[in-house]
């Protein structure tokens, strides 16, 4: 068994343009004064990082680890998700998010479509001049409007999303592989892969891509009210990367599921800070454990009752206290009689 690495902190939800958000430098001493021990990078946070340029330069990138090495931190990995997004966009999200993509290439779906792939593939350069095993993303989605089936969906429809889905990523995954990167996507509702289904019927179009990878993340699994616990067991070979992210789900005579279109502190499935939800974080670290999970385990912080401060700064003793350090021996070793093959013979009286 192996121990994983943490705590981190995933930036996309605390950077912006006031300090200590917007350099490199003073987040870094944030996080470290905190706790936390690794920073994922959001790769679109020009306050943090130039992708191009960490594409092009092994210089620049050895630069950002030095960076961060000298306030006690570590980046685990980078982050596409708002690019990831872009890859596979419904026309009826175009305007919605068009916002995620450069200037230039706004109001124009196709120009976005080829700008969020060169900027995966921007991203798996970056990764390799700076060392990392995994990256993390969302795959897009051309089917998500059609979740419900009503009305009845026209036959094929789904597969034919799904190929396009597939046919889009596999040079992405090419460049990732290039790279010597995984690409652990966040199964995530609003994506096409939303569940462990829509993974295997992606990563079958891929013909089992070595690179498709998993972001496992409970909270959105708990909102689908999925089992998180087993997804591990089914799935582990394919988990690179780990978002530790709380919810709660209560459901009443008037909500479930779908929330009736209620604002986030309304709906009875939420999103929470570390330990104020219903995930059971101890299982899921006992088994990522079991199943030699050595990445890091990363916060993402997304909570519409409580501050972000207070959220950051309770989730790094939060993630340390249940990091497993894996036993190197059995429990009960002290008892051990020091037998043989022909002592264990004899016991079970084999001649």
């Amino acid at each position: 068994m192996k121990t994983m690495k943490g705590p981190a902190i995933f930036l996309a939800q605390f950077g912006g343009d006031e300090p200590p958000f917007n350099s490199l430098k003073t987040v870094s001493e944030w996080a470290a004064g905190h706790g936390y021990k690794g920073i994922q990078l959001p790769s679109w946070d020009g306050n943090l990082i130039d992708l191009a340029k960490a594409a092009d330069s092994k210089t620049y990138c050895d630069e950002l680890i030095g960076t961060c090495k000298d306030a006690g931190i570590e980046i685990t990995d980078l982050s596409t998700h708002l690019q990831g997004q872009l890859v596979a966009v419904h026309p009826a999200y175009d305007e919605a998010f068009d916002g995620f993509a450069a200037p230039e290439v706004r109001g124009n779906p196709k120009a976005r479509q080829e700008w969020a792939v060169e900027q995966m593939k921007l991203a798996a350069k970056a990764s390799a001049n700076m060392g990392f095993a995994s990256h993390v993303s969302f795959p897009g989605s051309l089917a998500f409007p059609y979740l419900y089936p009503w009305p009845q969906r026209p036959a094929g429809l789904i597969e034919t999303a799904f190929d396009e889905l597939a046919k889009r990523w596999k040079p992405i995954l090419d460049a990732f592989d290039e790279a010597g990167c995984d690409v652990g996507f966040e199964i995530h509702p609003g994506e096409d892969v939303f569940d462990g289904t829509t993974f295997e019927m992606f990563l079958e179009r891929l013909n089992g891509h070595p690179r498709c990878q998993i972001n496992y993340d409970p909270s959105h699994f708990l909102l689908q009210q999925l089992d998180y616990l087993e997804f591990i067991d089914i799935y582990h070979e394919r988990i690179c990367a780990f978002h530790v992210k709380d919810a709660e789900f209560n459901p009443t005579g008037r909500q479930g599921v779908y929330s009736g279109y209620a604002p986030w502190a309304e709906r009875a499935g939420r999103f929470r800070s570390l330990g104020d939800g219903q995930v059971d974080f101890s299982a899921i670290f006992s088994k990522l454990a079991l199943y030699d999970y050595e990445s890091w385990a990363v916060l993402e912080w997304e909570c519409a009752i409580k501050h972000p401060e207070q959220g950051a700064a309770e989730g790094a003793p939060f993630i340390a206290n249940h990091i497993i350090k894996v036993t190197e021996k059995a429990f009960d070793d002290f008892a051990a009689g020091g037998t043989d093959e022909a002592a264990n013979r004899r016991m079970l009286g084999i001649k």
